[in-house]
């Protein structure tokens, strides 16, 4: 558990008890945070009471599968956003080429008039990376929780692009790997496969954010008289979120045609071998019909004289030959 409290933008207070958390609210010169990761459900029901908060919003902040969303309750606007991460890039144990490496952090708010409440249901998403991008723009924290909650969901959405680009990343990899001749074509498949999962699981999360910053860009222009301050600072906010979401949408298109092209160069690579094999029978066929003329049990020019296996060595040759130079020439072989 963490907390703070500030006044008129300057930090104040720092990891005072949670049990202060109600009377500094009721202070109008206050902004309070308080920052709570895997809580027990007793724990919110208390908070619930002494906050009065919505009983309902609890409960999707530790449900598991809600999707991101912004929704007005009479006291206060609940918001839940996923932080996202990858294996690859923050390290972790090793896992099966199928297995997803993207992790998912939902992160839950309670935005008061003078404070919010933040619920994370994993330590993966640091706020330490969110409170230091509130000291950088503490002069937003004299226009109130807004301010706050602006500083949560920019830092969510960078993590958002950071996950973007080693995705991007990794599909160029696929594209690289599917005109090398030394690649394993299996690997290439569960690689791909693994990659439209992830993508999958990315866009639930990251489509929605567009509304959630709707929602709460109208919640707070109901709300503060002063909202015209931080308009600009949430529009960029939409921008870097449709940015995100378009191109996670251009990445779902590329995994796809990586998928479409490693199945055409297969069919390309099965013709190829077809042709060479097609070729290879044709010239193996030329001293067996040609043995096979020259075993008959009659008798023909040369029977049973050498003259008749220097004639068929000739004719087998001279054959094998004219097919193995028709054949390169047409790139059969």
């Amino acid at each position: 558990m963490r907390t703070r409290l500030w006044r008129d933008g300057r930090l104040e207070v720092e990891d005072f008890p949670l049990e202060e958390i109600s009377d500094h609210l009721q202070d109008d010169g206050a902004l309070v945070w308080l920052d709570l990761c895997e809580p027990d459900h007793e724990l919110l029901l208390k908070l619930a009471d002494e906050l009065t908060l919505d009983p309902h919003a609890v409960e999707d902040a530790i449900a598991a599968g809600e999707r991101p969303k912004a929704t007005r309750h009479a006291t206060h606007t609940f918001v839940t956003v996923y932080a996202t991460t990858s294996v690859e890039v923050g390290g972790g144990p090793g896992l099966g080429i199928l297995a997803s490496r993207l992790q998912l952090t939902r992160v839950s708010a309670f935005v008061l008039p003078n404070g919010i409440v933040t619920i994370r249901s994993g330590p993966r998403f640091d706020m330490d990376q969110v409170m230091e991008r509130w000291d950088d723009n503490a002069d937003l924290l004299k226009l109130g929780s807004s301010a706050l909650l602006h500083g949560l969901l920019d830092v969510i959405v960078d993590g958002h692009f950071e996950t973007i680009q080693h995705m991007d990343d990794v599909i160029e990899s696929l594209e690289d790997g599917l005109f090398d001749d030394k690649s394993v074509t299996r690997e290439i498949q569960q690689r791909t496969y693994r990659v439209r999962k992830e993508l999958v699981e990315l866009r639930r999360v990251i489509l929605p954010m567009r509304e959630v910053v709707n929602a709460v860009q109208r919640h707070h222009a109901d709300e503060v008289a002063h909202s015209g301050d931080l308009d600009g600072w949430y529009a960029d906010l939409y921008d870097h979120v449709l940015r995100a979401s378009e191109w996670t949408e251009s990445l779902r298109d590329m995994v796809t045609t990586v998928f479409e092209t490693n199945l055409s160069l297969q069919d390309a690579r099965l013709n190829t071998v077809m042709k060479k094999l097609t070729g290879w029978a044709a010239i193996i066929a030329v001293p067996t019909a040609v043995t096979g003329w020259f075993g008959q049990n009659v008798a023909y020019p040369g029977f049973g004289q050498h003259s008749g296996l220097i004639a068929s060595t000739v004719v087998i040759t001279g054959l094998a030959t004219a097919l193995y130079v028709m054949f390169r020439r047409r790139n059969w072989l």
